[in-house]
């Protein structure tokens, strides 16, 4: 049987990045897909509250998960580690860690999210238009996050070992499902917004499903054995010291990204709904960004793993290059077709005119965040992963989230909270490439992980 993971520290380096880069840009887009149909197909067929509702709750999903999320960061880095090193048993101790830590995450976050949702709505400022339809999907989505933390968890693995493709393969079959799913409830069955967060998880779980039957069958070295899956403690400690920056920094940015929310929200449904349809565009823009982000830590954790240290220099320019001039090249695509694409979730004038405004104020400068998020990739694959943290919290958070207080307090117009994403981003830029240029950030990973 033909092995599906692939050793990063060998053989032409953009094609290795490129062909492992290309599965999870493709998977991203279809992840996007839970996302953008629940979206059209609510907001065409249910209305503008019900759009807006879910436009509004992105944020607080993401607040909830990115932490674990970014823990499970640190667990890829350890995988990808101990693969490119061919440490066999440590690999598997690391691999059965992870799982074990995401079903207690899993569990925690069904706790948190169904309990305290209609307490977060409150201090967000949503709107009593929307709070009831808002805190039903939310309290649906998270009674099923397991299904969530555990694909993620899954596909972080396949990742890690350099098989980026049976995640797509999952997510094509779920997204499919979500489709069918959310047209089927919505439309057939009339259950309304309810429908469409019960059509995700259902979707999800059975990706789940696809993936762990894959890692419980497969003759490869990452074979998970159910019986096996516990914490190895000294594993758990690596796996926090690399995971924990990336998920504070989550955290913390998705607890900016409400303060936003929050200001938005308070220019009323039809610009919680506008901005939410530029949002969920935005999703798809983003996807090569953090598909050369993912597969710089991947290509970094393998190659530094099995100490090519001049390899891994020659990927990372090669990634950032490549990814800043793929992101403004769809952002100024995104410029011009804007108004097309921002209708596609609903038709009143209004609401598209709110999407537009945001749109033709940020997509020229995706480049920016192409390049932080390039950076912040090499590093988390390279063990630095407190430096993007630092960065990330500074500049996506704390000027980010002061700028919009003092400034809306002056001007209350919301292009002043879209001017927040573009200048934040050029800051983050400015710091990460003097950091690039003048830190020895490749031996970081020699000194502090290998030594485990």
């Amino acid at each position: 049987m033909k092995s599906s993971t692939s050793l990063m520290t060998e053989g032409c380096i953009w094609r290795k990045i490129v062909k492992f880069a290309l599965p999870i840009c493709w998977g991203n887009l279809f992840q996007q897909l839970y996302n953008i149909v629940d979206s059209i197909v609510v907001g065409n067929f249910v209305g503008r509250d019900a759009l807006a509702a879910i436009s509004s709750i992105g944020s607080l999903i993401f607040l909830l998960v990115g932490f674990f999320g970014g823990i499970f960061m640190g667990a890829g880095v350890v995988i990808a580690k101990y693969f490119g090193a061919q440490k066999k048993e440590a690999l598997n101790k690391a691999i059965h860690t992870a799982i074990a830590f995401a079903v207690v995450a899993g569990l925690v976050l069904t706790a948190i999210g169904t309990i305290f949702t209609p307490f977060i709505l409150r201090l967000m400022g949503t709107p009593e238009a929307v709070f009831a339809k808002a805190s039903l999907y939310l309290k649906i989505y998270f009674s099923g996050i397991l299904s969530v933390v555990l694909y993620n968890t899954s596909s972080g693995i396949f990742q890690a070992v350099g098989d980026s493709k049976h995640p797509l393969y999952y997510l094509i079959i779920s997204s499919i499902t979500n489709v069918v799913l959310d047209l089927t409830f919505v439309l057939v069955f009339k259950w309304g917004i309810g429908g469409a967060a019960f059509a995700t998880i259902i979707s999800q779980s059975l990706s789940v499903v696809l993936a762990f039957r894959r890692l419980c069958t497969t003759k490869d070295v990452y074979r998970v054995n159910l019986k096996k899956i516990s914490f190895d403690f000294n594993l758990l400690r690596e796996i926090i010291y690399l995971g924990l920056p990336a998920g504070i920094q989550n955290s913390v940015i998705a607890l900016a990204n409400l303060v936003v929310q929050t200001n938005i929200n308070s220019f009323g449904p039809v610009a919680m709904a506008g901005c939410g349809s530029y949002a969920k565009i935005e999703g798809f823009v983003f996807i090569p960004i953090t598909s050369f982000a993912m597969s710089m830590t991947t290509f970094m954790g393998q190659n530094l793993g099995a100490k090519e240290y001049k390899r891994a220099k020659k990927g990372a320019k090669f990634g950032i290059i490549t990814s800043i001039i793929v992101a403004e090249v769809i952002g100024f695509g995104f410029f011009i077709l804007c108004p097309i694409l921002v209708s596609l979730f609903n038709k009143e004038p209004s609401v598209i005119k709110f999407g537009i405004t945001q749109a033709r104020t940020i997509s020229l400068f995706y480049f920016l965040l192409a390049f932080s998020h390039s950076i912040a990739g090499i590093l988390r694959g390279a063990g630095k992963s407190i430096i993007p943290m630092f960065v990330m919290l500074l500049c996506w958070c704390i000027i980010r989230v002061t700028y919009i207080t003092v400034t809306t307090h002056f001007i209350h117009k919301i292009q002043v909270v879209f001017w927040a994403y573009p200048l934040t981003w050029c800051l983050s830029s400015i710091i990460f490439l003097i950091y690039f240029l003048k830190s020895d950030w490749i031996h970081g990973f020699e000194k502090n992980v290998l030594k485990s």
